[in-house]
């Protein structure tokens, strides 16, 4: 049992911290996705969508410094039992998730490794296991150092999380896995290869036959049955070849612009997912910004969901320049943590991001 236990301490030690720093390194990522699982058609928990930001930094954070408490022993049974409260209230969610088939990813590992809702669910039921054999084995679980050094360790674990997650809050995450990441081409993302594997789909069709209804599977085709047409079902058995980017465009109220911008070699995109949920102060930084960088032969557009009175009353209050034009409100979250933010695009490649925090500090 000690050997066991001392394997499953380490495993699951490792793992709460890998999962848990990719989820600190974008803890506005994490947020929506909590949203999500907040909303009315999943949990209908909408009351807690406002807390959302902060349960998330909560989770991550304590996430982290779980996974050193364990591997350094500190408060074994405190860390222990937290552990569990935790892994059970995932594995709940993650099986709701999959069962219901609400939200296609739990956002376990954020935007580094996509698990499917089942996937996720095997994931926690395995730390679940793993967790179980702590409870049993908490007398095995003892300090690696004296009690002050360990004591420091856990502290410091505390305080550079908690550090971590502010900064890049203000700024950008510091290591961005999104298809939308500096060096990717927009455009090249959204493309699919000849060559790709096409989805797969089962076709349920249903038919009244001599008074009773008899169901009949094909790959797409219309069966051959001498009855009357009831129904047909479609279930995906693979998605085949998806896509890094998928909804991504660019439109005015009457046209697709977006090969249009993807073809300039010097374009700043100002993204503001919601003008009205927008930080004030960063508004406030975009009129001097955006008016330098028209000056050095760039062409300035936003992207907002917002509708026009929002994208007018922005344009007056602040004196600004350009015209914002509309994307999913998703799609332009994904783009860049900030609201606003910034992104410069040569050609639809992306070559600088910044929060609107270190808007003075982009290089044109």
């Amino acid at each position: 049992m000690k050997y066991i236990t001392h394997i499953s301490r380490i495993f699951v030690g490792v793992l709460f911290i890998i999962s848990g720093f990719i989820k600190l390194n974008d803890p506005l990522g994490f947020s929506y996705k909590l949203q999500e699982y907040f909303g009315a058609d999943v949990l209908n928990m909408e009351f807690m969508i406002p807390y959302a930001l902060l349960l998330s930094v909560f989770v991550v954070v304590f996430e982290v410094v779980l996974g050193v408490f364990l591997l350094i022993g500190y408060k074994p049974k405190f860390t222990v039992y937290s552990l569990l409260a935790m892994i059970v209230f995932f594995t709940f969610l993650t099986f709701y998730s999959a069962y219901f088939d609400k939200v296609k990813d739990c956002g376990c590992f954020g935007d580094a490794l996509k698990l499917t809702p089942w996937e996720s669910f095997t994931k926690d039921v395995i730390l679940l296991v793993l967790i179980l054999i702590l409870v049993k084995g908490l007398r095995h679980i003892q300090p690696l150092f004296t009690k002050l050094p360990t004591t420091v360790i856990a502290l410091l674990s505390f305080i550079v999380s908690l550090w971590f997650g502010y900064h890049v809050l203000m700024h950008l995450p510091a290591i961005d896995f999104r298809a939308y990441a500096i060096g990717k081409n927009i455009p090249e993302q959204m493309e699919i290869p000849e060559n790709a594997a096409k989805p797969v789909l089962e076709y349920t069709w249903t038919f009244n036959i001599d008074g009773e209804k008899q169901e009949f599977v094909t790959n797409g085709s219309y069966p051959e049955v001498d009855g009357e047409y009831v129904g047909v079902e479609t279930k995906t058995i693979d998605e085949g070849y998806v896509p890094p980017i998928q909804d991504f465009s660019i439109e005015s109220e009457d046209e697709d612009l977006t090969t249009y911008f993807m073809e300039k070699d010097k374009l700043v995109v100002i993204a503001m997912y919601n003008i009205a949920a927008s930080e004030t102060d960063g508004v406030a930084k975009l009129k001097a910004f955006t008016d330098r960088a028209t000056k050095k032969g760039y062409t300035v557009i936003g992207l907002t969901s917002s509708g026009a009175y929002e994208k007018e009353k922005v344009k007056q209050d602040f004196d600004l320049n350009f015209d914002f034009y509309l994307c999913d409100e998703k799609v332009i979250k994904t783009i860049v943590r900030a609201n606003p933010g910034v992104v410069l695009l040569e050609r639809g490649t992306v070559v600088n991001k910044a929060h609107w925090n270190d808007i003075e500090d982009v290089n044109l």
